[in-house]
């Protein structure tokens, strides 16, 4: 599924650039010029992106070769060439854009998402991924996440049971929507885990009663989340969400849950400054 989505979303961005044709390199670039295109780092960072600008190339022009200096979720520096594309010149200027626009996102993603699993590397907490990703490219986004060594939470809707607060509310209780889950996930013959989300003690109590696979901690201070992670003991997986930034994410993680869960990896992220460089071949 991943693959389709992928390979969808490379020809809707570049239907969506190109059009009808690029007539400014159609105008000014003789057809059989050929070319050398060095994809070229201005700021250390972690690259991702790679094997997707590959499937650019073959789906565009399958004549265009690429090397690969480097690969995917390698850490670069500033000056560094990631990868060369051989061929047609215009076939290299006319996809230049959509392939630096994958590659700058996925490798700013990626970067961000080192930065903080850095900051916790001393303890067992992993940092995921949320929804919060620009629509239609959930699974760009998703990818530069996994490439950089962080991990995805649930993809969409419909991988995974995740009770939040209104479900409570519609539901008429925690227990009440975790049953409700249950019967669903047994009528339909689905293994999908349910995690609920608790905002304070209480809750994380119901939750713990109802035996459920992941217990989220939405907004705690540091001395309740570590109650509820000695409460829970073990008995289900804990993620905790809500003011983590890489300021506060060391002592969340010390506090002993398994995941920590980032918005701003996705949502908020900052591209990473690469550029391609033409050199004409006589």
């Amino acid at each position: 599924m991943i693959e389709r989505s992928l390979n969808q979303i490379i020809k809707d961005a570049l239907s969506e650039d190109i059009g009808s044709g690029d007539i400014t390199t159609l105008a000014t670039i003789d057809t059989k010029q050929h070319a050398c295109g060095e994809f070229l780092v201005k700021k250390d960072g972690v690259i991702a992106g790679l094997d997707v600008v590959k499937q650019i190339l073959e789906i565009f022009d399958p004549s265009l070769k690429l090397t690969l200096f480097v690969k995917d979720g390698n850490q670069v520096k500033d000056k560094t060439i990631v990868a060369k594309a051989e061929g047609k010149a215009v076939s290299i200027l006319t996809v230049e854009r959509t392939a630096l626009n994958f590659l700058q996102r996925m490798s700013g993603i990626a970067t961000m998402c080192k930065l903080f699993q850095d900051r916790i590397s001393h303890t067992k907490a992993k940092i995921i991924d949320t929804r919060k990703t620009v629509p239609g490219l959930r699974m760009i986004d998703k990818l530069a996440v996994k490439l950089s060594g962080c991990s995805n939470h649930r993809i969409g809707l419909y991988d995974m049971f995740l009770i939040k607060d209104n479900h409570i509310e519609a539901a008429g209780s925690i227990t009440k929507a975790v049953n409700l889950c249950k019967k669903y996930r047994k009528q339909n013959k689905l293994k999908y885990k349910i995690e609920v989300e608790t905002t304070n003690l209480k809750q994380v109590k119901e939750a713990l009663d109802c035996k459920v696979d992941i217990i989220m901690l939405d907004n705690f201070n540091l001395a309740d989340m570590k109650t509820a992670v000695k409460r829970i003991n073990g008995k289900c997986l804990v993620e905790a969400s809500g003011n983590v930034n890489l300021d506060t994410v060391k002592s969340i993680a010390e506090t002993g849950v398994d995941f920590i869960s980032v918005g701003a990896i996705t949502h908020s992220v900052k591209a990473l400054d690469i550029s391609l460089e033409l050199k004409l071949i006589k």
